[in-house]
C-alpha cells in the first residue's frame, strides 16, 4: 500500500465510510488536534529514560496514546453507525483521575500559577497539555454539530489536559526541578 494516494491534492480527505470532506472542516480540525496531542505525548515518551524515576509514566502514556486513537476514530466515523467502533468508557476517565490523584500525593500543593519548563520531558508535556486544551475546545464545537458523540470523549480530553499539567509538575519534582512560580 502506498502512503500517497493523490486523492487529497484538491484539499479534501475522507472520513470513515468514504465521505469526502474539506481538510479544513471541523471534524478534521479536531482529529488534527487530537493527533497533535498524541504526537507530543510520543515525544514525551521518547524522552523518558530507563533508570529515571519519571520512566514509570511511559506505559501509562502509551495507553493514553491508544485512547487518543479511539477518540480520533470516533470523530472520523461520526457520520456513520458507531456501534462497532471502540469507545472511551468511564473506566478510561476514572483511570486518568486516579493517575492525577497518585501524582498529586507526591507534589506540594499548588498555590500560584507556574510557568512551563524544567526537565525536557516536562517541557514537552506542558506543550502537549496546551494542544490537548485546544482539542478540547474544538471538540466542544463538534459536539454541538454531532450531539450523538460519546460524552465521555469530552470528559477524557478534559481530564487528559489535567493529567498532562500534573504530569509535567511530577516529572519536574522527580527530576529535582522546582516549579517556576509566575512573578506578577
Amino acid at each position: 500500500m502506498k502512503i500517497y494516494t493523490k486523492t487529497g491534492d484538491t484539499g479534501e480527505t475522507s472520513l470513515f465510510g468514504g465521505k469526502r470532506v474539506k481538510k479544513s472542516c471541523l471534524e478534521i480540525d479536531v482529529i488534527g488536534d487530537v493527533d497533535e496531542t498524541n504526537a507530543l505525548i510520543g515525544v514525551v515518551v521518547s524522552t523518558l529514560k530507563k533508570g529515571e524515576d519519571v520512566y514509570a509514566a511511559k506505559e501509562t502514556l502509551m495507553t493514553v496514546q491508544h485512547r487518543l486513537f479511539v477518540i480520533g476514530s470516533n470523530i472520523a466515523a461520526v457520520q456513520m453507525n458507531l456501534g462497532k467502533m471502540p469507545q472511551i468508557v468511564q473506566a478510561d476517565v476514572q483511570g486518568l483521575e486516579d493517575w492525577i490523584d497518585a501524582m498529586e500525593h507526591e507534589l506540594q500543593p499548588l498555590r500560584q500559577f507556574i510557568l512551563p519548563g524544567g526537565h525536557e520531558a516536562a517541557a514537552h508535556t506542558f506543550v502537549a497539555r496546551a494542544i490537548c486544551r485546544r482539542a478540547e475546545r474544538r471538540y466542544v464545537d463538534l459536539v454541538q454539530k454531532y450531539p450523538e458523540l460519546n460524552p465521555l470523549i469530552g470528559q477524557y480530553l478534559n481530564r487528559l489536559s489535567d493529567v498532562l499539567f500534573v504530569l509535567a509538575r511530577w516529572i519536574n519534582c522527580k527530576s529535582g526541578n522546582d516549579d517556576v512560580i509566575w512573578k506578577k
